[in-house]
């Protein structure tokens, strides 16, 4: 049976993946991870380490005591946060996957790095941005996706690494928050529907940007995971989408549940810069034809389901 290590295991995607990998392949062969620890069904579940990213030692100590297969990283410094705080981000984001890189080639482990919508800039095509384009991103975050995707295919062509990645768009889940990211208004928006019955939105209503619901994001990263590798040939950068959308689009979908939301806007001029210079839009075609990535929800049952499973976490009547 496989093993697997997830690095940032308590964030938005870690807290799932960790459960639906332990569900799938058995609890003790999924060893969680994170920089602290803290009472989840993440950490009561099964194996969990401390382990920081850019400490190569422990994370040496870890693969080896668990005799790994696949390191999934998902430590990560996200796009609004890295802005604020870039040197950290490049510590975590490409200093921490060399280490990761470095104990993958030791140990013959394979490993899972996403990119992002992010890696891709404003001399990108907007609108169904080709798998393979310019990648010129104007942000810390971007920079990072960039220099990890290369760093990935490096790792891959010259010592045999099996590397593999998506570059995720936008990410909406029920189960954790997001962590300083553009796209975060979609997540926090379904909370303030049910929560406060209105919402500031921080992007300009014409802003449109992929986004995917998080049980799609995952069964991405476990049939990407299980894939035929001799037929991948963008081993660490498949464009993966589900929907695009602006925040006017979202806030009718969530109208329809809810008739008495509003919504107005107060536009963060340094998040509106960002989401600027991505697409409006993703060709996953190659994802789609390399390993048969096709996702489930778009926005209309996204919103039903996102409501129904809040309205249950957050204790809310209908």
């Amino acid at each position: 049976m496989k093993k697997f290590l997830i690095t940032g295991a308590l964030g938005q995607i870690g807290s799932e993946l960790t459960m639906e990998l332990r569900k799938r392949y058995g609890n003790e062969n999924v060893i969680a991870s994170g920089r602290s620890k803290r009472d989840t069904m993440v950490v009561e579940s099964g194996p969990f380490e401390v382990v920081d990213i850019t400490d190569y030692d422990r994370l040496n100590e870890v693969v080896k005591k668990y005799d790994v297969d696949w390191i999934i990283n998902l430590a990560a410094i996200l796009s609004a946060v890295g802005e604020k705080k870039p040197t950290m981000a490049w510590e975590v984001n490409m200093n921490g996957l060399f280490n990761i890189l470095e104990v993958a080639r030791e140990n013959n482990c394979g490993v899972f790095t996403p990119s992002s919508i992010a890696a891709f800039g404003p001399n990108t095509p907007k609108d169904d941005t080709p798998q393979d384009t310019i990648q010129r991103p104007n942000t810390m975050y971007g920079v990072t996706k960039v220099s990890g995707e290369l760093l990935c295919d490096y790792y891959y062509e010259k010592f045999g690494v099996d590397t593999r990645g998506v570059r995720f768009p936008g990410l909406i889940s029920y189960a954790a928050l997001p962590g300083g990211g553009t796209t975060d208004y979609a997540v926090h928006i379904y909370y303030d529907a049910l929560q406060k019955g209105k919402f500031t939105c921080p992007l300009d209503e014409d802003t449109y940007m992929d986004m995917m619901y998080m049980p799609d994001a995952i069964n991405a990263i476990i049939d990407l995971l299980e894939a035929d590798g001799t037929k991948l040939k963008h081993r660490n950068a498949f464009n993966v989408t589900a929907m695009s959308f602006n925040p006017e689009m979202i806030f009718n979908e969530i109208k329809k549940h809810i008739p008495e939301f509003t919504m107005d806007y107060d536009v963060d001029g340094d998040l509106q810069k960002i989401a600027n210079s991505w697409p409006n839009s993703l060709d996953d075609s190659a994802a789609k034809e390399e390993w048969g990535w096709n996702p489930k929800y778009d926005l209309e049952s996204m919103t039903k389901d996102m409501l129904e499973k809040l309205r249950e976490k957050l204790n809310i009547e209908k």
